[in-house]
């Protein structure tokens, strides 16, 4: 059985890297003695999938993995048996079982996500800034420089901002969050503000991932449904 697992990382456990972050799974699945399942050859490895990297940094309350377990599990069970294995700052907030196929792996699902943006404390930009937010999003194109490893390009990010939302003193985005139009929200930050004529400062943003969603379209329109949603909780 496949089980997808959500889970929040928070506090120090922000600065922990991607990579780091899937090692930190791999035992703290073996010491909850969950029956997972291993790949086959000479180099057999847990089969995990996690879903859109967190950049260091960045808080979530909606990060995802999927597993391949041996046998069949309540959700209650697993998610009570990692819990008692995590670390302060990490926690598993609910597991479901997806079918084989159809709900397709946590990372080739992702299309968007939705952030909480805070500035720090001395580096808000001047004046009624939440009143710019829909002048900023009805322009045509937000075009911005993307430098890669051997180039730089123009790209317009404005399909790929869905929302853009002042809460008081905190802004909710919900981005593109594909391989191929992942959109970060320092960049849509920074962009927002160098067009409102403000320097951006460095380290402005607190940032907290908030939901990964997949798009199940409807009639050409985008419909994100949160990945937990894609799977039935096992009893």
């Amino acid at each position: 059985m496949k089980m997808r697992i959500k889970f929040s990382k928070e506090g120090s456990m922000k600065f922990v890297g991607h990579l780091d972050t899937m090692r930190y799974f791999q035992k703290a699945i073996r010491r909850a003695g969950l029956p997972v399942a291993y790949s086959g050859g000479f180099s057999p490895h847990m089969i995990l999938s996690f879903a859109a990297p967190l950049g260091v940094g960045t808080e979530s309350r909606g990060e995802y993995f999927d597993m391949e377990l041996t046998e069949s599990l309540p959700s209650r069970e697993i998610v009570e048996r990692l819990n008692r294995q995590m670390v302060e700052g990490v926690r598993i907030l609910g597991a479901r079982q997806v079918e084989e196929g159809k709900a397709g792996k946590a990372m080739s699902l992702v299309a968007a996500a939705d952030y909480q943006v805070e500035f720090r404390e001395g580096k808000n930009p001047g004046g009624s800034w939440q009143e710019r937010i829909p002048e900023f999003l009805s322009r045509e194109t937000i075009p911005v420089n993307k430098k890669t490893k051997r180039s730089e390009k123009t790209v317009d990010i404005r399909p790929f901002i869905y929302r853009m939302e002042a809460e008081e003193e905190r802004i909710f985005l919900r981005l593109a969050s594909a391989s191929a139009n992942y959109t970060k929200p320092e960049l849509v930050m920074d962009t927002f503000l160098a067009w409102m004529g403000e320097e951006p400062a460095p380290y402005a943003y607190r940032i907290t991932r908030l939901e990964v969603y997949a798009d199940t379209k409807e009639e050409g329109h985008h419909n994100f449904v949160p990945l937990m949603e894609l799977g039935e909780e096992v009893l």
